[in-house]
């Protein structure tokens, strides 16, 4: 059975640091591109980064850049997002994915596999 599971998940103050992990199971997604997208309360899935396969190319929603930071380990088939700098609009559950494509990694339909999603709450 494949499984991404996200943790790291909680509440915080704004200006705040959190980590996301995502923990793959069930087949190795080494070869797959991870993105992270979020979803707040009343409002539609939106993308927050994507990371290719090798770590190679990482890309960032304009609402997140320089604050937040995708990173992978292959090895343990794990997908990370830093977080820095919360604000209370990061509020969202967050949930990442995995992809067999090469492009068009911004759109949620690209993706194969997801994860259950974590809550970020994020108070001012």
């Amino acid at each position: 059975q494949v499984q991404l599971v996200e943790s790291g998940g909680g509440l915080v103050q704004a200006g705040d640091s959190l980590t996301l992990s995502c923990a793959a199971s069930g087949r190795t997604f080494s070869s797959d591109a991870m993105g992270w997208f979020r979803q707040a309360p009343g409002k539609e899935r939106e993308f927050v980064a994507f990371i290719t396969w090798n770590g190679g190319i990482t890309y960032y929603a304009d609402a997140v850049k320089d604050r937040f930071t995708i990173s992978r380990d292959n090895a343990k088939n794990t997908v990370y997002l830093q977080m820095n700098s919360l604000k209370p609009e990061d509020t969202a559950v967050y949930y990442c994915a995995a992809s067999a494509r090469r492009t068009a990694l911004k759109y949620s339909a690209s993706y194969n596999y997801w994860g259950q999603g974590a809550q970020v709450t994020v108070s001012s």
